[in-house]
């Protein structure tokens, strides 16, 4: 096997060597804990810098530093805003919650949790391109609804959300809104005050910054409590040591990503559609054909099973993930491709190409001979296929 040609870049990035510089000194050379102005000189500097870090993180999303809470990752950040929300509210004002069909696990899972605490949660439908039914989430919303959580970009078929238009109904209607912006932070411009955006969830990982580390954006004055017992750290709703090093990393990270390279992207992103479509007969793009991330492409292809594509895919050293219940835990396909109408056939045979910072045309021209030699084969063999390659 030759080189390695990464095609997951959704799910994690490489981490890029001018962000290990900027992380490098605070695990060696400064490695103390945040500490005021009252305390030890290497303290007070690993305060200033999270603070410098916390401020580029804020600035990019058109926030003010005190409204940029670090965590863990998208995992944590969607968790807090929903669960958090949750305690704030739950009592005071509803237990009634709104999310969409397809968000990604973080906020599915910790909807599905709240429900067994009492919550109810309703769940928007989508179109066949995956976007919510606006007309359905005003009817929705009532006096005991207090948040509506709805992606910005999907995690596995890429649809990006109209989110100034839902911001305008949940303003309108007193709710507050969080979004999922793990797979569209730096990629598409968000700035929370035009799309009234009261939470919003980043991730470093995703963006060539280190695993680990991710931020929320809370609005000032929400009502919000923090879900894990501590420390006073993070304006007092994230307790524990903060993740210095990462969050360095992090701020780099978002500084290194331009708009040239996220037009570079898309440009590579409709390379592999157009490629597949014009030679393998048989294929579905999943998601709206413009309105969609610039580094993701997720393409069904039609009578061969998904995880058989990404096995052989491996043997060519490309790395591409699918929506096959064989590769989920839960035994279940894509429940992303199932609400945007699709069968399991359909959920079977799709695979996703995320691309990164370090993929190049070769790549996709590689990627796409090999999938359209893989497929061929697998329709000669396979018991979906009318065997007409």
């Amino acid at each position: 096997m030759g080189r390695n040609i990464y095609m997951d870049n959704s799910a994690a990035t490489r981490l890029d060597e001018k962000v290990l510089e900027a992380m490098t000194p605070w695990f060696f050379n400064n490695y103390a804990v945040a500490t005021s102005e009252f305390g030890y000189s290497i303290g007070i500097e690993a305060k200033e810098a999270l603070a410098e870090a916390r401020l580029i993180l804020a600035q990019k999303l058109g926030a003010s530093s005190e409204e940029f809470i670090f965590t863990s990752g998208s995992t944590e950040s969607s968790n807090l805003a929903l669960k958090g929300v949750a305690k704030a509210l739950g009592g005071k004002k509803g237990k009634h919650m709104i999310i969409s069909k397809i968000e990604d696990y973080p906020v599915l899972h910790s909807a599905k949790e709240l429900e067994r605490e009492g919550f109810t949660i309703d769940y928007l439908d989508v179109d066949q391109y995956g976007f919510v039914d606006l007309q359905q989430l005003r009817k929705l919303i009532g006096d005991e609804t207090i948040l509506v959580s709805i992606q910005h970009g999907n995690q596995e078929i890429g649809t990006v959300q109209d989110l100034k238009s839902i911001g305008e109904i949940c303003r309108e209607k007193g709710v507050l809104f969080h979004t999922d912006a793990t797979h569209t932070f730096t990629r598409m411009p968000i700035n929370v005050d035009e799309l009234n955006l009261d939470l919003v969830t980043v991730s470093s990982n995703t963006i060539h910054g280190p695993k680990g580390i991710g931020g929320l954006y809370v609005r000032k004055n929400t009502e919000i409590r923090k879900i894990m017992d501590g420390g006073f750290q993070e304006f007092d709703l994230r307790p524990g040591i903060e993740n210095i090093p990462g969050a360095m990393g992090f701020a780099k990270a978002v500084q290194l990503v331009t708009d040239e390279e996220n037009e570079r992207l898309q440009t590579l992103r409709d390379r592999i559609i157009e490629l597949v479509f014009d030679r393998i007969p048989d294929v579905t793009l999943n998601g709206h054909p413009e309105k969609r991330t610039p580094q993701n492409a997720n393409i069904t292809f039609h009578h061969v099973e998904g995880e058989s594509i990404t096995l052989h895919m491996d043997m060519y050293g490309i790395s591409v993930s699918t929506g096959s219940a064989c590769f989920s835990r839960s035994l279940e396909a894509s429940h992303v491709i199932a609400a945007i109408g699709g069968d399991h056939e359909r959920a079977h045979g799709s695979i996703r190409f995320t691309l990164g910072r370090y993929n190049t045309g070769e790549d996709i021209d590689e990627t796409v001979d090999a999938i359209e030699k893989i497929v061929n084969q697998l329709r000669l063999i396979s018991p979906l296929s009318n065997k007409e390659v």
